[in-house]
Formats: C-alpha cells, structure tokens, sequence
C-alpha cells in the first residue's frame, strides 16, 4: 500500500515537471522547424515569418527569423494545421505579404466562417495587411459574400495613384480640373 501511494506520488511529480515545463516553454521563431514557421507568434509577441537564403553550396535553403510585426494577444502561438486548411495558407509562404489579398479565391476562403471566426491568428494577420493597403476586411468580407465581383474591383482600386515622376504642376491642374456637366439631349 505504501509503494502504491509512493509511485503515485512520483508519477504525479513526474506528470507535473512535463506540465511545467510545457507551461514555461517559450516559442522562439529561430528554433522553429521551417514546416511551423509561417503563421507561428514568438512568446515575446512578434511574428515568425519563413526567409530564404543562399548556403554555402548555392542552394535555396529557409529559415524561421523573427520579424518586427508585434501581435498583442497571441504571443507563444503556433497556428493550428485545421486553420491553415481552413484559411487556404500555406506554412511553406516567404516573408509576409498582402498579394494573396488580391486572389477572389483566397479571399473568399478567408472570409468564411470555418476560417475568419475561427483562426484569429490568420484574421488578424490578413486584417491588418488589408488596413495596410486601405481595405478593411469585415467589410471587404461582407462585400464578398454578396458581391464578390463588386468586392475585387473596390480592393484592387482601394488606393490612390501618385503622379508619375514627370509630372507637372501643370499636368496636375489639368488631371484635377472638374468635368463639365453631362449635356442631356
């Protein structure tokens, strides 16, 4: 009776030291593998993001590094493989981009319900690559459910043109100068 409460007592102190030690583990971008990287928040907030580079041998090679986009909520967390289905990302995605955004595929994946109200990672990612380029998302996601067509043509003209590098202020009075009224027969 006294080994049985004993090995329970040392399972249980066994048991806890594994608890602890996933409690205090600390996620550290650089010492994730490649296959986690993308879409991973170091334990110090800021994201993990896949880079490649050239080694030695002139080969392509990836590699985790911390970027310097900090996410306040989420830190020490590694997406999950259901989201990353459920958003159509890829883990094996280079740097941090809004290109994607620009897909009515893709955003028609991320604005769906399995992804956007369940993966807050990935929508919180996307939503602020979308408020980089003047979009905000919960709309642009209504705007795609009822009209996706409508939804691209508005993202892809969200921002303003600057004027080219020959222009002049002349140029500029004539691009600005209001149109005359439409003449109705």
């Amino acid at each position: 009776m006294a080994s049985t409460k004993f090995s329970r007592a040392l399972f249980f102190i066994f048991a806890s030291s594994f608890l602890l030690q996933a409690a205090l583990a600390e996620i550290i971008c650089d010492d994730l593998p490649k296959d986690k990287c993308a879409f991973a928040i170091a334990s110090s907030g800021k994201r993990c993001l896949l880079e490649t580079y050239a080694s030695r041998g002139g080969f392509i090679e990836y590699q985790c590094k911390t970027s310097d986009v900090y996410v306040e909520k989420l830190g020490g967390h590694i997406e999950s493989d259901e989201c990353v289905r459920a958003c159509g990302v890829d883990r094996r995605m280079v740097g941090i981009s809004s290109d994607s955004l620009m897909e009515p595929h893709f955003i028609a994946t991320l604005c769906s319900a399995s992804c956007f109200q369940n993966c807050p990672n990935i929508a919180d990612l996307y939503f602020n690559l979308a408020a980089g380029e003047g979009v905000f998302l919960p709309e642009l996601c209504d705007k795609q459910r009822t009209n996706p067509h409508r939804a691209m043509i508005e993202l892809m003209s969200s921002g303003e043109a600057a004027p080219g590098p020959a222009s002049t202020s002349e140029q500029e009075k004539i691009l600005s100068a209001e149109a005359p009224a439409p003449f109705w027969f």
